[in-house]
């Protein structure tokens, strides 16, 4: 089953249980989807693309948090919290530090870099051979750590 189809799913069984919270969060990840679908007329959204726009949301919800949090907004930044765990739940786990660091120098020698000044060949490769898989932040900074910027 996709994940388009377990979120259709997931929206039905909140419906019913009366998980309201849980039942918005699920609506939003679904506009997300028909927004994506609706780009290119399709009818269905394979995997990899709904993982990107779970990525992009999960995203958005962390900077709201943040935001809702310098501003004082704590009830906000919870309703957030509790949306951003919902989206969680339906992306696949990121790669460790140590999966991450292993992968950093595998790109650091297919790319040839030998500077900081070369970071962005770097993560271009890095992030064309683990896209999905890495957290291009933690990624950034161990391959700035290394390169010695």
């Amino acid at each position: 089953m996709g994940l388009v189809e377990r979120v259709n799913d997931e929206m039905k069984g909140a419906l019913k249980s009366k998980q309201a919270e849980r039942l918005v969060a699920l609506r939003n990840i679904r506009a997300a989807f028909l927004y994506e679908m609706k780009k290119d007329g399709a009818s269905t959204l394979a995997d990899e693309a709904a993982i990107a726009a779970l990525r992009k949301l999960e995203k958005q919800r962390q900077e709201s948090i943040e935001a809702f949090s310098k501003g004082g907004r704590e009830e906000m930044a919870a309703a957030e919290r509790a949306e951003l765990a919902v989206i969680q739940a339906f992306l696949p786990s990121l790669a460790d530090e140590a999966t991450t660091s292993r992968w950093v120098d595998e790109a650091i020698a297919a790319s040839g870099a030998t500077s900081a000044k070369e970071l962005g060949k770097v993560m271009g490769a890095l992030m064309k051979a683990h896209k999905g898989d890495i957290d291009g932040n933690l990624a950034r900074a161990i391959a700035a750590k290394k390169l010695g910027g």
